[in-house]
């Protein structure tokens, strides 16, 4: 079967796109995205190319842009050009120049596919000039003719093997060995199935023309290592690795596959949705095997990195209170439950305590629940000692932070007051009241903690058990 027939083939039985759409091929003028375009062409689909240049290598990356202009001439194609300053965009988000180009292309190609651009595309004229891209030599029938839905880039299969064994070496898991997919979103890689030789042989078989980039001899990038170095090594031990690699890559992404699948029906067992929170039991969530896998899938979602796995499953058999947090979220471990909230939302700093713990930590530090007979009981006064009527209790209690609206009724009074009221007695800082917590027991609030108790949840002389809490300060 002939290199077209197989790239028809793949396309066909990868679903990729569809004979009406317009492709927008991202062409840098070597031999790959040259192949790409020659293959494109004569399979009949139509097309768009597009060119960055990152202005990395001088004389050399004009002659490529001009190459890429005649090349879409050659093929009576739109051509869309992009320059970019990459060693100052590097520099400003301290990226590597690897990173800042990938970030480059890809935004722009985004903006390509957005149907916010177009009207720019629809305009009939033979070129159309915008601050941030160049559109040359554009014959329009109509708006949808040019338009372009999904974005081609000319990966190969050697490429995909060297993404395996980087991914491999930077512990990516599975989901970095199975490498690139041949359609991830808008972006396609229908030569994935292609080796770079075969594509060197069908662009001189068809007499084509490409450039070569200077850079890719280069060691300094961590491709090219791979590529020039490693890879060469490990073949004088196993002549048949890039072959024996390239299978890898097929049962990787099967195994991917089941992986999903068995993970889908973890979290289907596991994740309680509640609100904007997600509740799991924890004593289920023991159960599971493998464990760290299984927690470190569910917790990427809410970004969580890998290395934080074992903080969160050293919450299992933490006190009530402690909490892992990422840059987004929060996990709590509340009673018998792992709770996941946004870190900004109030529900995540609301936990709740059983009559059986003894020991819950939160913001400010911890408190220790004791219960005691009342005959043992020794007055203190000290604002961070509750002593409770455990009678007039209902459990749970809940922990929180105060809000606006709160009362209660102070020690020694018979009348509510507002918190906020309170806090103005006590001369509070507005810094002080943002860290205020309050205990609360069928809601009403037993305790502004380390203020002041409520007087309905005093102990008296017909008191038989006391809860005593003491409020145990950070640090």
């Amino acid at each position: 079967m002939s290199l077209l027939q197989r790239f028809q083939q793949y396309i066909s039985d990868n679903h990729l796109f569809s004979r009406g759409d317009t492709l927008l091929l991202a062409v840098s003028g070597g031999v790959d995205s040259v192949a790409l375009c020659e293959l494109c062409k004569q399979a009949g689909y139509s097309f768009i190319i597009a060119h960055c240049n990152f202005k990395l290598r001088g004389e050399e990356s004009e002659r490529d842009a001009a190459f890429v202009q005649q090349l879409a001439q050659h093929y009576k194609v739109p051509f869309l050009k992009k320059e970019f300053d990459t060693a100052e965009f590097a520099e400003k988000n301290k990226l590597s120049i690897q990173e800042a180009a990938r970030e480059l292309r890809y935004g722009w190609f985004a903006e390509l596919l957005n149907p916010a651009i177009g009207p720019m595309l629809s305009r009939e004229q033979s070129a159309i000039h915008d601050s941030r891209f160049t559109i040359h030599d554009l014959e329009l029938e109509g708006q949808h003719s040019v338009l372009p839905t999904v974005l081609l880039t000319a990966h190969h299969l050697d490429d995909n093997i060297e993404t395996m064994l980087m991914h491999f070496f930077r512990g990516t898991g599975i989901h970095g060995l199975r490498g690139m997919l041949p359609k991830q979103g808008h972006i396609v890689r229908p030569l994935l199935f292609a080796r770079k030789q075969e594509l060197k042989l069908f662009a001189t078989e068809n007499e084509l023309n490409w450039v070569e980039d200077s850079s890719n001899a280069l060691d300094k990038y961590s491709r090219n290592y791979f590529r020039n170095q490693l890879i060469p090594l490990v073949q004088h031990i196993y002549p048949e690795a890039e072959n024996n690699l390239a299978a890898n890559l097929r049962r990787f992404a099967d195994m991917e596959q089941l992986y999903e699948q068995a993970l889908a029906l973890h979290k289907k067992k596991l994740l309680e949705y509640k609100g904007e929170e997600v509740h799991i039991p924890i004593l289920k969530l023991q159960k599971a095997e493998p464990l760290h896998s299984v927690v470190y899938e569910i917790i990427s979602d809410f970004g969580f990195s890998a290395a934080q796995t074992e903080e969160v499953i050293r919450l299992l058999g933490s006190e009530s209170g402690r909490y892992v947090q990422s840059a987004t979220h929060r996990i709590i471990k509340n009673r018998r439950w792992l709770i996941i909230a946004a870190a900004q939302l109030e529900q995540a700093q609301t936990l709740v305590i059983d009559a059986d713990e003894d020991r819950i930590v939160f913001e400010n530090g911890a408190l220790e629940l004791e219960q005691l007979k009342n005959k043992n009981v020794q007055l203190v006064n000290d604002p961070a000692v509750a002593l409770i009527d455990q009678g007039t209790l209902q459990f749970p209690l809940l922990l929180r932070k105060w809000k606006k609206g709160d009362y209660f009724y102070p020690l020694g009074l018979k009348k509510k007051k507002k918190l906020a009221r309170f806090f103005i007695d006590q001369k509070l800082s507005m810094t002080d009241k943002e860290k205020v917590w309050v205990l609360e027991s069928n809601k009403k609030i037993l305790w502004v903690v380390g203020l002041r108790i409520d007087d309905r949840f005093k102990i008296t002389e017909s008191t038989k058990q006391v809860l005593r809490i003491k409020l145990m300060n950070n640090g």
